[in-house]
């Protein structure tokens, strides 16, 4: 072999050299990347993971939370009883939260006038099938239901007392009560016939609207 054709081999395997020392850099660099990609891609996927977990936690703590909330209590210095007069008369029915803390009323106080044996029917569904209403009272807030007495028949005559239970999530449960209410004690001139009662209300205007009074 002459000293030019081994210079040549010499300089050829020298740039096949150089050329596999490039392709296995950029192998690395190429593999590096990928590497790196995967790990941001799999924190992107945990956080969003933890994120989902979170918000689900967070809608279960305020269901609890919700649940939580304890049923009001009926006690005469908590009930109020007003008669309206005129083309739309009707008996008001206020009750005040008088705790620091939110608590819940289902459908409607049952109304016993006069000792009487049976409560005042309602004028949404009845004792037996009720249409779930259910309210949150604020702390220190009110709720309200009506007794129409725009008519002979449902003004009735003049009443002695009232004893009121506030109805459970149940058609047949009531909460802690009953509370009895004296008219005559209060001065309060209440006359109530054959009426019903609607469901509870947190503002004064839906309770008379829905008793049919409301202006």
């Amino acid at each position: 072999m002459t000293a030019r054709r081994s210079r040549h081999r010499s300089a050829a395997y020298a740039a096949l050299a150089l050329g596999l020392a490039g392709s296995l850099a950029l192998t690395g660099c190429n593999s590096h990347s990928s590497k790196k990609s995967k790990k941001s891609s799999s924190s992107s996927s945990k956080s969003k993971k933890r994120k989902i977990i979170g918000g689900g936690a967070a809608a279960a703590g305020a269901g609890a939370a919700s649940r939580r909330v304890p049923d009001c209590y009926p006690s005469t210095y908590k009930l109020t009883f007003s008669q309206q007069t005129g083309p739309k008369s009707h008996v008001a029915v206020k009750f005040k939260n008088a705790t620091s803390r939110d608590c819940k009323l289902y459908n409607a106080p049952l109304l016993r006038f006069n000792n009487a044996k049976d409560p005042l029917p309602l004028s949404q569904g009845t004792p037996g099938h009720l249409d779930g209403t259910r309210i949150i009272v604020p702390a220190h807030g009110y709720a309200y239901a009506v007794i129409p007495t725009n008519t002979a028949a449902t003004k009735g005559t003049e009443q002695k007392s009232v004893t009121v239970d506030f109805m459970g999530i149940s058609a047949s449960s009531v909460t802690h009560g009953p509370a009895t209410v004296n008219f005559a004690e209060k001065r309060l001139h209440i006359s109530v016939g054959k009426s019903k009662v609607t469901n509870w209300s947190s503002s004064i205007h839906g309770a008379q609207l829905a008793g049919g009074v409301g202006k």
